[in-house]
């Protein structure tokens, strides 16, 4: 080293190694989890005619499919892609194992008042009303269900109020962030016409643990007949999923320019992405292995209006191409037994309509 000028090489090491490690954290993919709530032997809430479970994990991977399709550089984590049951530490520790940036818990709400509707956007606190409180114990009775959860979850009782006292205490390092993805989520909402219920507070187990930004989503009510048909149907899907990724793409734009990464040509948000020939849900079909039904309700040698006679009322964005045909469906699921229902209550209309399933968007055989 020069005796002249030993600092000049010391700034240049250090200089080059600070460049360095910001090129190597820029070229890192943004990791975000997303937890499709309950599962399994936990079904959530249950409606009159779904359960929480199907909508939640059919929502949560048109998610994930949506922002993958729009971020190249995002990899997306799913803390399940099948109907499975997870643990709430489990859902935890999935995200932190994996270095996550964000945790987005999708869930499906529930009251006794069957009138109530509309979204609202929870991040990890202390329950200030009644209300919030009773969202946290539903979704946290989930640890029931596990082995030792005594033990697991050190004495909590989802069921007693005084176990919620601990998250007046918790100091969670990411409630701005948190709040900010909440805001942009309910925001995202608004865009589709559903009602703001707002961004609240309460003490969920799936969040505690969690080591980045997060929050978790209630979709709407199940318990409301009019938002149970819109949370199972197709449209109501692939809208309640486009809300939350371009509400993602938001908050990710954000993210990268107080980061300063040069930001790319902003996506086009979910629902202005060209026309394929193939309807979206088609197009953005369930993560890898996983079975989506649907009921198919006519075939047509041309593509049918919108309201067209022959469609009797049902949709004319779901359909699939095949050897030429525009072939309509109608209802979305993963569980063979609700689709069995949809396709019961449909040949009311269509006499002839019949089950048809597709895997990685594919059309397969029925297992």
């Amino acid at each position: 080293m020069s005796k002249k000028y030993p600092y000049i090489y010391i700034f240049a090491a250090v200089l080059l190694f600070t460049v360095s490690m910001n090129i190597s954290a820029n070229d890192r993919d943004f990791i975000v989890v997303i937890d499709p709530g309950h599962g399994g032997s936990d079904p959530g809430a249950v409606g009159s005619s779904s359960k929480e479970k199907g909508i939640n994990l059919a929502v949560a991977l048109k998610v994930g499919n949506l922002i993958s399709a729009a971020h190249k550089d995002v990899k997306v984590v799913y803390t399940r892609n099948t109907d499975k049951f997870v643990g709430l530490d489990d859902r935890a520790e999935i995200a932190n194992r994996n270095k996550a940036d964000l945790f987005i818990s999708i869930h499906t709400n529930a009251v006794r008042n069957t009138s109530v509707k509309g979204a609202e956007t929870f991040t990890l606190g202390l329950a200030r009303t009644d209300e919030n409180l009773q969202v946290a114990m539903r979704e946290n009775a989930a640890i029931l269900l596990e082995d030792d959860y005594m033990q697991k979850y050190e004495g909590f009782d989802p069921k007693s109020t005084e176990s919620y006292i601990i998250f007046e205490f918790m100091q969670n390092k990411h409630v701005e962030q948190s709040i900010s993805l909440a805001s942009e989520i309910q925001k995202g909402f608004v865009s589709y016409k559903r009602a703001d219920r707002g961004v609240r507070q309460a003490g969920f187990l799936v969040l505690r643990k969690t080591s980045m930004p997060s929050v978790l989503v209630e979709l709407g009510f199940i318990t409301n007949r009019e938002e149970e048909r819109y949370m199972k149907s197709a449209e109501g899907q692939n809208n309640l999923a486009r809300a939350i990724s371009n509400s993602f793409t938001g908050y990710k734009r954000e993210y990268d320019r107080k980061r300063g990464v040069p930001a790319d040509a902003a996506p086009a948000p979910a629902d202005k992405k060209p026309a394929t020939g193939v309807s979206d849900a088609t197009v953005r079909e369930a993560a890898k292995d996983v079975t989506v039904y649907k009921v198919q309700i006519l075939a047509s040698n041309r593509k049918l209006a919108r309201g067209a006679r022959e469609l009797k009322g049902y949709s004319s964005e779901s359909y699939y191409v095949e050897k030429g045909l525009y072939k309509y469906t109608h209802g979305e699921t993963t569980s063979a037994t609700e689709i069995r229902k949809i396709r019961q209550a449909v040949r009311k209309n269509f006499k002839d309509a019949f089950i048809v399933a597709f895997r990685n968007g594919e059309k397969v055989k029925q297992d």
